[in-house]
């Protein structure tokens, strides 16, 4: 064993410390020597003594430490530096910081730093769904719900927002086409009031208009409210809303007007000639929320779930069991739409005693239901399903919008 430690009395000197020397006859006596030319060695025979021995080297210690680094400022390796001017911090680049364990969590849910795409350009309904969904998010615009789908699954976004019902025009049977051909999840659902302008270039009246164009969603959404102001004009389909607006003020087009929302038409500069003209005040669109991973489903708050099955070749009694599945378990349907099954679009039925042959549309069924899949209830409705069907696939468990909504008026 080997200490260092000075009397209280003796002056420190970091190269006169010489070895203790541990007595084997005594183990509890210890001699602690420093050479010092006023005093000789200096026995220390109690463990308190050497206690407080060993704490007056420790304060001596570090205060000559402290006095050598002073002398020793201004100077490398013990010779004197010059004066270099100081470097600016501010100026010196950023170097990249580590990855912690909060840049690998999960984005989080309500939006922040969330990059949400969407069908359409700027000024577009899906924009502002988007934002009511995620608010503060960054939203990609793309060109096609297609794109969408892939800006998602390839990483460019964290979620999609796309519209797949709307309150007048019905169903977007192309999302719900693409829903089954990719492998995202629906995790959430918003309902957006649908507010429709005809907007025009400034000073432009309706009376020199020739053509109207928009997403024919809101061509039909606005038809009879056309005719009554008299608009008896060609009436032409483009991919979305706001795209026609954009194309009629980078075209400077004087005879054709665009609907589209109030906001595309400051996006773009142009002037609302007519608005509210949508033929219904209660009109609303149902947008989906996608997302790579799936979310986990709770019993806390009212949940949608969204499936899509295809039925067994035994008839039609194949739905109404599928159907009764949910009644039994008081399950309400919210949904129910038929496609057409792309990849065996007819069945041909033979009929055994008269030898006729029969054609018939094969369908996959989407079914939206109010239950949570975490409640046992729907478990088992989807277990009984499962034996009446020849594929099953759950595309979401999701929290329902259940924010107020209010028709749309002149005044949003």
């Amino acid at each position: 064993m080997q200490l260092q430690s000075l009397a209280p009395s003796s002056s420190l000197d970091l190269k006169s410390i010489t070895r203790l020397t541990h007595n084997r006859l005594n183990p509890t006596r210890f001699l602690i020597q420093c050479h010092d030319a006023a005093q000789a060695p200096v026995q220390v025979s109690r463990r308190y003594e050497w206690q407080s021995a060993c704490a007056i080297l420790a304060s001596k210690v570090v205060s000559q430490q402290q006095d050598i680094d002073k002398s020793n400022e201004g100077s490398v390796n013990g010779h004197v530096s010059l004066n270099l001017v100081p470097v600016n911090k501010d100026s010196t680049p950023a170097l990249p910081k580590p990855l912690t364990i909060a840049d690998l969590s999960p984005a989080p849910t309500h939006g922040s730093q969330l990059r949400v795409a969407y069908q359409g350009v700027p000024g577009a309904y899906s924009e502002a769904a988007a934002g009511k969904a995620y608010p503060k998010c960054e939203a990609i615009p793309c060109d096609q719900f297609e794109v969408a789908f892939q800006a998602v699954e390839l990483w460019i976004a964290d979620r999609a927002v796309l519209p797949v019902e709307n309150s007048l025009g019905g169903s977007i049977h192309r999302n719900y086409d693409l829903l089954l051909r990719h492998r995202l999840h629906i995790v959430g659902e918003v309902q957006l009031p649908v507010h429709h302008c005809l907007l025009a270039l400034p000073g432009v009246r309706k009376e020199y208009l020739r053509r109207v164009i928009s997403h024919q969603q809101a061509l039909s959404q606005c038809e009879h409210t056309l005719t009554r102001m008299g608009l008896t004009v060609a009436r032409e389909a483009v991919d979305d809303t706001a795209g026609a607006a954009e194309y009629i003020a980078a075209n400077g087009l004087r005879d054709t007007a665009a609907i589209a929302s109030a906001r595309a038409a400051e996006l773009y500069g142009l002037q609302v000639v007519a608005d509210g003209i949508q033929d219904d005040s209660s009109n609303v669109t149902r947008f989906v929320m996608l997302a790579r991973e799936p979310i986990i489903p709770r019993t806390d708050r009212p949940f949608k779930t969204s499936i899509v099955f295809a039925h067994e070749k035994q008839g039609t009694s194949v739905l109404f069991k599928v159907l009764s599945a949910f009644a039994f378990r008081n399950i309400s349907l919210t949904k129910i739409e038929s496609r057409p099954h792309r990849n065996c679009p007819i069945r041909i039925v033979d009929d055994a005693d008269t030898g006729a042959t029969a054609k018939h549309f094969e369908y996959l069924f989407y079914i939206d239901f109010e239950a949570s899949m975490a409640e046992a209830r729907a478990q088992n409705a989807l277990a009984e399903v499962q034996e009446f069907t020849s594929f099953l696939r759950v595309l979401g468990s999701y929290p329902m919008d259940m924010t107020p909504w209010a028709p749309s008026s002149a005044q949003d």
